[in-house]
C-alpha cells in the first residue's frame, strides 16, 4: 500500500455546519501552536476518553487543577514563612531565657549548660568561637547571647573540661 493510499484510508472529512464555526477551531488551534486537524483530534480524543474512562483529565482540567495547586503552594509557602519567623523569635527568647543565670553577677542556684554546646566541645576537634556560635545558631549582634556563650566556655575551661587556644576551644579527654 502507498503512502498516499494510507492517507486517504486513515482521513476523514467533516463538513461544519458554518465557516465561521471552521474559522474559530482554526483559531484556537492556531493560539495552541497546531495545526487544525491536530487540535480536532485531541478535542474528539478527549471526549471520547470522558466517555470510556471517567477519571481521565482533559488539559484543561489538568491546568486548572495545576492552577489550584500552585495557589495552595503559595499559601503554604506563605504559613510556613510565618511559622519560620516565630520559630526564630521563640529560639531568641529561649537563648535570653537561658543566658540569664550567667549574665547575673550575683547568681545562686544551678546553672545549666547548653547542650547543643558542650555536644559541639566534645566532637573532638578545635572548634573556633565563630564555629560555635554558628552551630548554635546565635547571631553575633545577639549580644546577651554571645556573653552567655563565652561565661560558659570561661566556665568549663575553669572546671577543666575544656582549653583554650588562639585556634579555639578543645574538649579535654
Amino acid at each position: 500500500m502507498g503512502k498516499t493510499e494510507t492517507i486517504k484510508k486513515r482521513a476523514i472529512y467533516v463538513y461544519l455546519p458554518s465557516i465561521g464555526q471552521k474559522e474559530r477551531w482554526e483559531e484556537h488551534a492556531r493560539k495552541q501552536g497546531t495545526s487544525t486537524s491536530k487540535f480536532v483530534i485531541e478535542h474528539v480524543e478527549n471526549s471520547l476518553m470522558r466517555v470510556d474512562d471517567s477519571s481521565y483529565k482533559s488539559r484543561g482540567d489538568l491546568w486548572m487543577q495545576v492552577k489550584e495547586l500552585e495557589e495552595q503552594l503559595d499559601k503554604m509557602a506563605k504559613e510556613k514563612r510565618v511559622l519560620e519567623i516565630a520559630m526564630e523569635r521563640l529560639d531568641e527568647e529561649l537563648r535570653r531565657y537561658r543566658a540569664q543565670p550567667f549574665l547575673e553577677e550575683g547568681f545562686v542556684g544551678i546553672r545549666r549548660y547548653q547542650r547543643d554546646l558542650v555536644e559541639v566541645l566534645r566532637e573532638g576537634r578545635m572548634v573556633s568561637s565563630d564555629k560555635i556560635l554558628s552551630r548554635l545558631r546565635i547571631n553575633i549582634s545577639e549580644q546577651e547571647a554571645v556573653k552567655a556563650v563565652s561565661k560558659q566556655l570561661e566556665n568549663l575551661e575553669g572546671y577543666g573540661l575544656i582549653r583554650s587556644s588562639p585556634k579555639g576551644w578543645k574538649w579535654v579527654e
